[in-house]
């Protein structure tokens, strides 16, 4: 009977992301994961093309889903503020729910992009994702400040120091932590820490 090739596609991605979780991207061997996945190198190029292409398996729907989390809570707040919403309304929502809701349940997949992707197109996510946020952090200072709200007068260097601060932090527990409930504690003590700061700056506090 022939081999299910759907079972044997989860097989080598399963082999894959225990390969890459132990040794980073850098370190993976192609004949180890044969190795782990029962099968020869020539059976793993079957599935995927190349290295990097295995890890992008692993990790890319994830960077896709924080991307599109990302984009969402950017055009509600937009809208929220356009409407003249009430202030926790507008912060109703946070990082905080994206890292709940999208990176939590993933959580192998998110120590492997921040950890193990050297040498791949991931390698510099953080950073990559903090100077997204920068821009657009930038961008909603000026909108806010149209709509009348007395926005602190912060500089762009001011806001990726405390944008890298803020998400670094928020990171670490997902990082260096298997005890989820410990994880949501530590994102609250987090959450307390720097909103009232979040606050003052757009001018709502």
């Amino acid at each position: 009977m022939p081999r299910d090739k759907s079972e044997s596609h989860v097989k080598v991605n399963q082999a894959i992301k225990a390969e890459f979780l132990e040794k980073g991207f850098e370190n993976a061997s192609i004949r180890s994961i044969g190795s782990r996945a029962g099968m020869t190198s020539a059976g793993l190029y079957r599935h995927y093309a190349d290295k990097a292409a295995m890890f992008d398996a692993i990790v890319a729907p994830l960077v896709h889903d924080i991307q599109n989390w990302t984009k969402k809570h950017i055009r509600q707040k937009y809208e929220l503020v356009a409407r003249q919403r009430d202030t926790g309304e507008i912060f109703g929502e946070t990082i905080m729910d994206l890292i709940k809701k999208v990176i939590l349940p993933r959580k192998e997949e998110f120590r492997l992009l921040l950890n193990g992707s050297k040498g791949t197109r991931y390698e510099y996510f953080v950073h990559d994702f903090v100077m997204e946020n920068q821009k657009e952090y930038m961008r909603a200072l000026d909108f806010f400040r149209e709509k009348g709200y007395s926005v602190s007068p912060v500089s762009e260097g001011e806001i990726h120091m405390l944008l890298s601060a803020y998400l670094t932090a928020c990171f670490e527990p997902i990082v260096h932590e298997d005890d989820d409930e410990k994880i949501l504690r530590y994102l609250n003590t987090l959450e307390e820490f720097f909103m009232p700061g979040w606050l003052k700056i757009m001018g709502m506090k």
